[in-house]
């Protein structure tokens, strides 16, 4: 019995063979690897314009690299990934042996959530070189990017749930990239619309970036204005919108979760 119960238990070394058996695969796949590396370096081309060194130009780049970086290595790669071994019935054969549910789902997410995460670090060095402020609050930053690759991978398991197939992955997944594309753009929304859009899970990302990178207090902020401090509290209501939302996808992918092609 006691073997049984140790056989069951997570297992970090064959999650980090099924990591990099995933990662290496990864690398294979030139459109895939387009999308972990190249993608979510392209915002930072827009610090080349506007005022050099303004936050505001700064915070549109970021958010954007954000964005890119949560919607291509993270979200649609997991998704993509996940139906295709699922119909090539590579899940099911090795839910058979000693693998775990929870190893297969942390293996697959982890190559794209690294790569999201190297991303959004290498963004603060290359900042520097655009005259742009170094975050107010680092570990506020640090914090968003790991609860926004978090949220996306979420996010990815509850769309495989109603994807069919790899192919359809592209019309299946636009309702979370038009919900996380849609929800910066609140700022420019007034009334019963705009408020909204604060709660999708785009705005939250976003104003965590204003905040805990820029100092920014608001969404017409054009200046620094918080502390390290005043961003904690500042930040409190995205943090929890971005919590919501990942504790629901995570709960409704566990719900509808289907490890086999529908017969």
């Amino acid at each position: 019995m006691t073997t049984a119960i140790v056989a069951d238990r997570f297992s970090l070394g064959r999650t980090a063979r099924l990591t990099r058996w995933n990662a290496v695969l990864l690398s294979r796949n030139r459109l895939a690897f387009v999308y972990a590396i190249v993608l979510p370096l392209l915002p930072l081309l827009l610090l080349f314009t506007g005022e050099r060194g303004a936050a505001t130009v700064g915070a549109s780049a970021i958010v954007t690299l954000f964005l890119v970086a949560g919607l291509f290595p993270v979200y649609y790669n997991v998704l993509s990934q996940f139906v295709s071994r699922r119909d090539e019935l590579v899940l099911k054969r090795m839910r058979s042996g000693e693998t775990r549910d929870a190893e297969l789902i942390v293996s697959i997410a982890l190559p794209g959530v690294v790569s999201a995460l190297l991303m959004m670090a290498i963004a603060v060095p290359v900042s520097q070189a655009f005259d742009q402020r170094l975050p107010v609050n680092p570990v506020l930053y640090a914090v968003a990017a790991v609860l926004v690759v978090i949220m996306f991978a979420a996010f990815a398991y509850w769309t495989a749930a109603w994807t069919r197939s790899a192919e359809a992955a592209q019309l299946t997944s636009m309702p979370i990239i038009l919900l996380a594309s849609f929800g910066p753009l609140g700022a420019q929304i007034s009334g019963f619309a705009g408020e909204l859009l604060e709660l999708t899970p785009g705005a939250a990302m976003s104003e965590l970036v204003r905040v805990g990178w820029f100092g920014l207090d608001g969404v017409d902020a054009k200046a620094s204005t918080l502390s390290f401090a005043e961003t904690w509290s500042a930040a409190a209501q995205p943090l929890l919108v971005i919590v919501a939302w990942t504790v629901v996808a995570i709960v409704l992918a566990a719900r509808s979760m289907r490890w086999e092609p529908r017969s």
